[in-house]
């Protein structure tokens, strides 16, 4: 097998090859951080983090960077309305990032480059840009020619000459041609600003990509992501932009996710319809998160809807209960080290399958189909009078190896409880022999809302967290 991913730039699936053997170098833009991220950005966050674990589980050391832009238009606004400087504001809304990050299961990048702590490099970039005559300044301002690069718009696909301008290009006076950008941004008075050669001021967004990924990624990298939203205009111009300082590809492959739609609605502001991440880990697990961003193909739209959080709940908890089910038998499976040949073969086929779907552009829709095929034939398995530790063991770690990936069932924590919560465990159990049934049902909830889940099996009661 081959890992083949799909190629925004030549739209079309190719055979994907590193730069580097044995190393991937993959960059995705991060969030402008002025407020908590929702949904939507939760989708790249958890999509990129499974193919960086994936090409992890294929032997890759990935360099792996996200990028914050910590000034901006909406940071600066954000600041005023708080009345907080835009360092504080930045710095609260990173820290909320990385920690809802971390909630969802993402494993932390090798990186995380601040606009404001690479502004000399920024600065440097755009100085290359203007002495090679493919940016020029107007009044502290400073713009990027787009007809003097050839390929403008080859990523995208856009009819550069068919755009509609005041709509997708900004209209402004002071350039050469509507369809110039933003690289420099003169200070208004009272803003944040950096000297320049130029005068005072501040990176257009654009830029900032360029300069922080040739910075810690180099001229050329494996991987550039984000979401679709962001094909064009900022990855178009950070192509224009790289391309020409580096006299070299900015990205050998570009992967987009789609957008994410709220009931059935593109999710805007305007709309009122955004779901940010810390209120959805309040209502749902962010194994539940995840199984829900995952079972649709990336490239694809994907809709939110409580209806649809509830069936990914479901079925994610077909996966949940098998393994615990799994795990309880072990505990008493018989000692025999030796797996079962015809159970070996259904295993081995089960995850060559899985990484078959994987290898195909990430398919972690058809992926998780893989995990539920392991679920029916651990199920059948654990049907059978005498179980066999070895055949367990080998079914444990063929989840593990889907799960490494997908993320979807929770790490075993084997911390023992509480006195507290022992105790309620104990008063639960005689209730339900006294056949009390409602005070058995309240400390069930009880336990449920300490993270405490408890299961009622033909082998007895048992618990796990949440």
């Amino acid at each position: 097998m081959a890992l083949k991913v799909y190629n925004t730039l030549s739209r079309k699936k190719e055979e994907f090859q590193s730069i580097e053997p044995g190393k991937v170098k993959m960059y995705v833009c991060g969030p402008t951080v002025y407020g908590y991220i929702h949904i939507g950005n939760a989708r790249p966050l958890i999509f990129f983090d499974v193919v960086r674990k994936y090409l992890e589980t294929l032997k890759y050391d990935v360099e792996y960077i996200i990028n914050f832009t910590d000034v901006d238009d909406k940071i600066i606004k954000k600041a005023n309305e708080t009345n907080k400087t835009v360092s504080e504001v930045a710095e609260q809304f990173i820290e909320a990032y990385l920690e809802d990050s971390k909630h969802l299961g993402v494993k932390p990048a090798t990186g995380y480059p601040r606009v404001t702590e690479n502004m000399q490099e920024i600065i440097e970039f755009i100085s290359t840009l203007v002495g090679d005559g493919y940016a020029y300044a107007n009044d502290g301002d400073v713009f990027y020619r787009t007809n003097k690069f050839e390929e403008y718009g080859k990523l995208s696909h856009q009819n550069i000459e068919e755009l509609q301008y005041g709509k997708r290009v900004e209209v402004d006076d002071r350039k050469e041609n509507p369809q110039d950008f933003v690289l420099w941004k003169k200070a208004k008075p009272g803003e944040v600003f950096w000297e320049s050669p130029w005068g005072d001021g501040r990176p257009g967004w654009h830029i900032e990509c360029s300069a922080m990924a040739s910075k810690f990624l180099g001229k050329t990298m494996d991987i550039h992501g984000g979401g679709q939203d962001l094909q064009f205009p900022h990855h178009e111009c950070e192509v224009a932009q790289s391309e020409v300082v580096n006299s070299a590809p900015l990205a050998n492959y570009w992967l987009h996710n789609g957008y994410v739609n709220i009931n059935n609605e593109k999710m805007s502001k305007s709309l009122g319809n955004g779901v940010n991440v810390t209120q959805l880990l309040s209502q749902y697990t962010a194994e539940v998160i995840r199984y829900f961003i995952l079972s649709t193909h990336y490239s694809n739209p994907l809709n939110f809807s409580e209806e649809i959080m509830e069936q990914a709940e479901q079925s994610l908890g077909r996966i949940q209960n098998c393994i615990s089910n799994l795990d309880y038998r072990l505990e008493n499976a018989t000692d025999d080290n030796n797996v079962e040949q015809g159970l070996e073969q259904k295993i081995n086929l089960i995850v060559e399958n899985f990484h078959g779907r994987m290898q195909d552009d990430f398919n972690t829709a058809d992926a998780i189909t893989s995990m539920f095929d392991l679920v029916s034939e651990t199920n059948q398995y654990l049907k059978r009078e005498e179980i066999i530790q070895a055949n367990l063991q080998r079914i444990k770690g063929a989840f593990n190896e889907m799960n490494t990936v997908l993320g979807l069932v929770a790490e075993e924590n084997n911390d023992l409880l509480d006195e507290e919560v022992e105790n309620l465990i104990q008063e639960r159990m005689e209730a339900r022999k006294n056949k009390n049934w409602a005070r058995a049902d309240e400390i069930r909830d009880l336990l449920h809302q300490q993270g405490i889940l408890l299961e009622d099996t033909p082998q007895g009661m048992r618990w796990r967290r949440k």
